[in-house]
This record gives C-alpha cells, structure tokens and sequence, in this order.
C-alpha cells in the first residue's frame, strides 16, 4: 500500500500551527482569569490553542492520506485588491469613519472577481456596510466613528 503526502496539507496546516501559535503567545501578556470571570487572554488563548488544534490534525491528514493536488492559476488580481482594501480600511477606518470605509472595502472586495457587475458590486456593498454597522458599531458597541473628520463630519 503506497502513502502518498499532501505538501498542500501539511503546509496549510503548518501556517494554523504557527497562526494558533502566535495567539497562544500573545493572550499570555494578558490577564486569563477565571472560568466564570474570563480575562482579555482568555478568549485569543483558547481561540489560538483551537486553531493550532486543527492545524495538527491537517498535517497528520497531509502526512498520512494526502491527495494529489494540483494547484491553477493564482487570481493575481484578486489577491491585490482585496490586499489592498484591507490596507484601505486599515489606515482610513479612523479618519473616514467606519460608514464610508467599510462601504469602499466592501466594494473593492466585491470587485476583485471579474465576473461580478457594478450594480451587484454596489449592492453586496451597501448590504456589508449595513451589516457591519449593526453588528459592530451598534451590537457589540465599537468606539468607532461612523462618519469620520475627514468628511467635516
């Protein structure tokens, strides 16, 4: 019986390693407390000690009932765009304010695709912005301007 090793896999699962691994580090400047009373270290050190968990358990299935895989063509478009709104957000969210950042990340995320139209794009746009309005900014209550200086607001 022939073992056949998936370097996919085991590289995926490598990074969930490290991943999981730099939060478990992390969340230990920071108090844990207890189970009843968990600290600001507690959530980032079971979310990191999880993932690490599953990066394992890929490599093991990388090492031991790997698939040949073969890799297409890497979206070099997709991968610029979204990369660069990312880094739009980042460095806008404060000036802009969190309303018109997160609109125009949404938008440029939704445009990475070549097969998605304007009219669509705007409308996953403006649905997102909603969404994470609600959510963040309302829900869980962020500190974040939802109008920013920047626009005299």
């Amino acid at each position: 019986m022939e073992r056949r090793r998936s370097f996919p896999d085991v590289l995926a699962g490598g990074i969930f390693i490290l991943l999981g691994g730099a939060f478990v580090v992390g969340s230990l400047g920071y108090e844990l407390g207890t189970p009843l009373r968990m600290g600001p270290g507690a959530f980032p050190l079971l979310v990191g000690m999880l993932v690490a968990a599953l990066g394992l358990a890929i490599v093991i299935k990388g090492l031991i009932a790997g698939e040949a895989i073969v890799f297409g063509r890497i979206p070099w478009r997709a991968v610029g765009v979204i990369t660069l709104a990312l880094v739009f957000f980042g460095f806008t969210v404060r000036g802009l304010g969190f309303v018109p950042a997160s609109a125009v990340t949404a938008l440029l995320t939704t445009l990475a695709s070549s097969r998605v139209r304007l009219l669509t794009a705007v409308a996953v746009s403006a649905g997102l912005t909603v969404a994470g309005t609600l959510i963040f900014v309302v829900g869980l209550q962020l500190r974040l301007p939802l109008w920013g200086p920047w626009l005299g607001f």
